[in-house]
């Protein structure tokens, strides 16, 4: 694969706002998926004084070709997480909060209660918080997942990632119809839902448009498309940079499909300016 494009270079963007963010995350010893998942937004993300919060350890028990968080066995969850997580956010001066996590199928719950543990904890601490969670699929067990939902996040998002035909090269242990039953249980539940796309895997026009219109289907009405980007040399290879006026023509696709909150950008990711949905 060539180089990256020029629409793809970002500026490392620091400031006060950047070190107030690491010394929150430092202080209440927080994992982010800015660093787990070398998401390259991270200094235009931090500088703005917001983080998206990984909880439950930096380990995942999968092993998704596109991804760089670590995979192994993960500690035990910390009962004080979802407190520190709070704190972090009120010392950040967020109103709009993203959580996500690791996919813990080690956990006889999945991980559920500490999720709920987290949204709970958060809205606790800080008064008319918006809370927004990017969850794994919890093997589509309604027991977990009605937990999760019990919770009431403002939005709730799990990424399908990519089209049906990729999916067991890419995702590996995960599966598209699960993935899309899992959103439909949550917008069945009354919860906005929300999902991602990333591109240049090796994916055709047709295909992008046909998970489109499955999430739709599947009563999602929130979408981010985005470039996929290998974290290192080791990862699944880069098919080909996609152009933005590409991610543009997607974008009028799913507004006429009736999302109706799009992003679709190279650099769009899932909780990129997620609290734009509210605005």
């Amino acid at each position: 694969m060539t180089r990256k494009p020029k629409w793809l270079r970002v500026d490392l963007t620091c400031g006060a706002s950047f070190g107030a963010v690491r010394g929150a995350l430092e202080a209440g010893r927080l994992n982010t998926v800015c660093v787990g998942a070398k998401c390259p937004n991270r200094g235009e993300c931090w500088a703005k004084g917001t983080a998206t919060f990984m909880i439950l350890g930096s380990i995942c028990t999968r092993g998704c070709a596109f991804c760089g968080v670590g995979r192994g066995v993960p500690q035990p969850p910390d009962a004080e997480e979802p407190a520190r997580v709070a704190e972090a956010a009120e010392k950040l001066g967020l109103k709009y909060v993203v959580v996500t996590s690791v996919t813990r199928d080690d956990l006889p719950d999945g991980g559920a209660r500490h999720w709920a543990e987290t949204v709970a904890a958060v809205r606790a601490r800080i008064g008319g918080v918006r809370v927004e969670i990017l969850t794994p699929d919890f093997n589509n067990i309604d027991s977990q997942l009605d937990v999760v939902f019990a919770s009431r996040p403002d939005v709730f998002a799990h990424n399908i990632e990519t089209v049906a035909r990729l999916q067991k090269i890419v995702r590996v242990r995960a599966d598209y119809a699960k993935s899309l039953a899992v959103l439909s249980k949550a917008a069945a539940a009354g919860l906005p839902a929300k999902s991602g796309l990333m591109l240049g895997l090796g994916e055709t026009e047709s295909e992008v448009l046909s998970a489109m219109r499955d999430l739709r289907g599947a009563g999602v009405t929130m979408l981010t498309i985005g470039q996929y980007i290998a974290p290192t040399q080791r990862h699944f290879p880069v098919g080909r940079w996609v152009e933005p006026a590409e991610f543009s023509a997607f974008a009028d696709e799913a507004r006429a499909l009736g999302f109706t909150f799009v992003k679709s950008a190279p650099l769009v990711r899932s909780s990129y300016n997620a609290q734009e949905a509210f605005l």
